[in-house]
């Protein structure tokens, strides 16, 4: 575990000091967004049930009221699972909107639900804000800085996500309607869902370029079987690179996933054991002497690295 040899966490403060204002901003601007949408969510939704029956009314309000109370808690509580539930709840809102107008709801209020619910979902989907939930379950004196998901994996996630929290959205007010044809699928897809695909998604929080004092750790379940540690005396340097001449001899563990990047270059080759997948089961052991990943953030984190004295070019 990064940061094993240091057992005490950080206290508020002082994981504080350790992420740019911006951050912060960023998510005291995401629970501002989500106490509009609860606020025009409770319009919306009592617009588009109004001429429902009682039970619809009833399932409808009390449902939507119990997102809109979960991800409160989400975006209150800062740390890494509370950072999936944030990521997974809050751009819920946008399916609750589109409900609510296809429901009836007057246009007018859907698009005040709608607004602060692409406000919220753009905030908490950025790397500001992730920044401040990935540090506050940091271990001692180490920086996490979050990795940009590989294309693929962020695509699948997204699809499944999206056919999970509409059927989440729909069963309910489906069954209190006794619209069996509806219903019942979706009730299927949504228990499924639920059961099935937030670990999936978790593991995008999960990964971590960290720097500790030690050296630099890359924690990361979707690329990697463990946790690479490699100790300040192996890093040879640390630099900026955009994966054109870096992709010839360094290790790729971005995903893959477009963009800037950084490559780590070794004075002593290290092993990393990738990810398994259908074809090894048990993940792959390579030896490396370089090798490249993504912060979402790598010019913060080539500044982090320097100041903590590694070689930085």
């Amino acid at each position: 575990m990064p940061g094993a040899d240091t057992t005490s966490r950080l206290t508020s403060g002082e994981q504080g000091r350790r992420v740019p204002l911006s951050s912060t901003v960023a998510v005291w601007l995401a629970r501002a967004a989500w106490l509009v949408v609860a606020i025009a969510g409770g319009a919306a939704v009592g617009d588009a049930l109004e001429e429902r029956s009682r039970a619809v009314q009833v399932v409808g309000t009390a449902g939507a009221w119990l997102g809109f109370g979960v991800g409160a808690a989400a975006l209150a509580v800062t740390g890494v699972l509370t950072l999936t539930l944030a990521r997974t709840v809050v751009p819920g809102s946008l399916i609750v909107a589109a409900t609510a107008i296809a429901g009836g709801a007057d246009p007018g209020t859907g698009i005040a639900l709608a607004a602060p619910a692409i406000a919220g979902t753009g905030l908490v989907a950025s790397a500001e804000f992730g920044r401040v939930y990935l540090q506050a379950s940091a271990y001692g004196d180490e920086l996490r800085f979050g990795l940009r998901p590989p294309f693929g994996y962020v695509l699948a996630s997204g699809a499944t996500w999206l056919i999970t929290a509409t059927a989440v959205v729909l069963a309910p007010v489906a069954l209190a309607g006794r619209v069996w044809p509806l219903a019942i699928p979706a009730l299927v897809v949504a228990a499924a869902g639920l059961v099935l695909l937030p670990i999936r998604w978790h593991q995008l929080s999960r990964r971590w370029l960290v720097l500790v004092p030690a050296g630099v750790v890359v924690h990361d379940p979707v690329v990697l079987a463990d946790t690479l540690m490699l100790h300040r005396r192996m890093i040879e340097s640390i630099a900026m690179d955009d994966r054109g001449i870096a992709a010839q001899h360094a290790a790729d563990l971005t995903g893959p996933t477009p963009g800037l990047a950084i490559e780590v270059r070794l004075n002593e080759a290290a092993t990393a054991v990738l990810a398994a997948r259908p074809g090894s089961p048990n993940g792959t052991a390579i030896h490396l002497t370089a090798l490249v990943v993504a912060p979402t953030r790598p010019g913060s984190a080539l500044r982090a690295a320097a100041a903590r004295g590694l070689p930085v070019t």
